[in-house]
């Protein structure tokens, strides 16, 4: 009977233990947390008292051979102890004119099935007495404040780790738009750990990142190589742009006229097949390396990836007069910085505005700068109708024009930014203006051409443009990214991700959604084989019919 008595009590014991152990990923994903929330709301580590990258990396191996919730749990009672105490300055008062976003904020994990209940109030505590700073996001803030990221070795596990909490937890305070990412960013977080810690050399790692950074659903991002930039000399690069319309490619624009007539190539054919892959199998190998707000804006930053590489020859298979053609081609290094002894006269040379059929103005965004104004308004202050292409990215000239298009002074978008005294929580910005009294406004239609090459400052130029009261947006669907850049470099690498949220001034969203365009109109297959500008027609046909 005793020998039975102890075996229950063995297996009992046995059960116990199992149920308390936790898993790396569990301990490594609670730790991101609490290491990033200490980072910018304790006193003594917000302030930069502290080496927080140094104590990260010399807690790790604790944390690692944690077995159980209680083991673990007290790691991080220490580590917290061992900061000093926090000066109790609760309530904190919040000042009458604040108004806070608090769609990305969450706390709610400090309650975490791992945690004591004494870690739980210890951090609780932490978040009423929090460290409190009148700095504010702009031109001169520095995410990276507090830590150096350039000498950390990739090779090694710990680095990574540090690498990526580090990173998580930018995303986690001060990305704006963490509430309308397709996958929460706590499944994110969960899901990486592994291929962190798995990673198989330092290009592997960035592979990891990349991925990890396409989960902000932000056209903003992007994710750049040093060893691996566009000047590489071992980059190769078809000679045109290209365009996927129904899972095919087109050409849009040649780009070095030599190399494009040695191949026979020219605007409007289709092209299937790159190195037997279709396009369709190729968007889908870029799916998770490609970061974008919406489907528009990955299909043109996949036509980038589709059309680079490093081999001379590649296999591409056309579609010429209903017919399947495969043939080999030499792509070259031709691009940007070597692309001008190619082109010969391929790209006409832009003009900034000018007047159509019909007494209509155009007027190229991309190509007119402040200064051009003056004269761009006496040209076509007559017209009936100004066309203000704006598929491309502006030069700064919103203001000017928008003197010129506006009766009165009107608010055009209101903004979030970070709270650095409550990190998590943003603050509504009463937003800017454009426009002022001016009797000799612009009495024509304005018309405003968008598309998926719409981002940032085209975006926030076309709602400038919008509030003129008789302005028209036709196109489609934009980047959906809209507000400052906040950069990230380091020593191998950069990217970046939107650090100001972007909202019209009734509060809607331009994130994802871009400008929604009230005549919605697309190019085609067709239309670019046949050299038509099937956006401008529409809008030169809304201009003569209203409609």
């Amino acid at each position: 009977m005793k020998k039975v008595a102890l075996l229950f009590l063995l297996v009992c014991s046995q059960t116990i233990f199992s149920f308390n152990k936790i898993t790396e990923t569990e301990k490594l994903a609670a730790t991101c947390k609490v290491w990033g929330f200490l980072k910018y709301y304790h006193p003594k580590v917000a302030n930069g008292q502290t080496d927080w990258d140094k104590q990260l990396l010399e807690k790790l191996p604790l944390i690692d051979k944690a077995q159980t919730k209680e083991e673990f749990s007290l790691i991080l009672e220490n580590w917290i102890d061992d900061l000093g105490a926090v000066e109790e300055i609760a309530p904190i008062a919040i000042p009458k004119d604040v108004k806070f976003f608090d769609k990305n904020f969450d706390l709610s994990w400090f309650n975490n099935k791992l945690f004591s209940k004494k870690l739980s109030k210890k951090l609780k505590f932490i978040e009423e007495n929090r460290f409190q700073t009148d700095e504010e996001i702009g031109p001169g803030y520095n995410p990276l404040k507090n830590g150096n990221y350039f000498k950390l070795n990739y090779e090694d596990k710990n680095s990574r780790v540090l690498w990526f909490f580090m990173y998580w937890n930018l995303v986690e305070y001060f990305f704006p738009y963490k509430y309308i990412m397709d996958q929460k960013w706590d499944l994110t977080l969960n899901e990486s750990i592994p291929a962190v810690l798995n990673v198989k050399g330092e290009d592997d790692f960035y592979k990891v990142i990349r991925k990890v950074s396409t989960k902000l659903n932000d056209s903003h991002v992007e994710f750049a190589l040093y060893k691996n930039s566009i000047f590489d000399e071992s980059r190769r690069f078809f000679p045109a742009d290209c365009k996927i319309i129904d899972n095919k490619m087109v050409i849009t624009e040649i780009l070095a006229d030599s190399l494009a007539q040695a191949d026979d190539i020219k605007v409007g054919d289709v092209i299937t097949k790159v190195n037997n892959k279709t396009i369709a199998e190729l968007t889908s190998e870029y799916r998770d390396l490609c970061t974008a707000s919406n489907e528009p804006v990955f299909l043109n930053k996949a036509v980038r990836k589709i059309l680079t590489g490093y081999s001379d020859s590649v296999e591409i298979e056309f579609l010429k007069d209903g017919k399947l053609i495969s043939k080999s081609m030499r792509w070259y290094n031709y691009h940007d910085s070597h692309r001008n002894e190619f082109k010969k006269g391929a790209q006409k040379k832009k003009e900034r505005f000018k007047l159509l059929d019909n007494n209509i103005g155009y007027v190229d965004m991309g190509v007119i700068k402040p200064k051009n104004i003056p004269d761009m308004i006496e040209a076509l202050k007559s017209t009936k109708a100004i066309v203000f292409d704006m598929r491309n990215y502006p030069n700064g000239t919103y203001y000017e024009i928008a003197n010129f298009l506006n009766a009165h002074e009107e608010k055009f978008a209101i903004y979030t930014h970070p709270d650095f005294s409550y990190p998590g929580k943003f603050k509504w910005t009463k937003g800017s203006t454009c426009g002022s009294e001016n009797k000799d406004n612009y009495k024509g239609k304005v018309i405003v051409l968008l598309n998926e090459e719409s981002m940032s400052q085209a975006e926030w130029t076309a709602m400038c443009f919008q509030t003129a009261g008789n302005t028209t947006i036709i196109g489609s669907q934009t980047a959906g990214a809209d507000g400052n850049v906040t950069e990230l470099d380091f020593a191998t690498f950069h990217t970046r991700y939107t650090g100001v949220g972007v909202y019209y001034p009734d509060g809607r969203e331009t994130q994802r959604v871009g400008i929604v365009p009230d005549i919605e109109i697309k190019p085609t297959i067709l239309g670019i084989q046949q050299g038509k500008d099937e956006v401008l027609e529409r809008a030169l046909l809304y201009v003569e019919t209203g409609k």
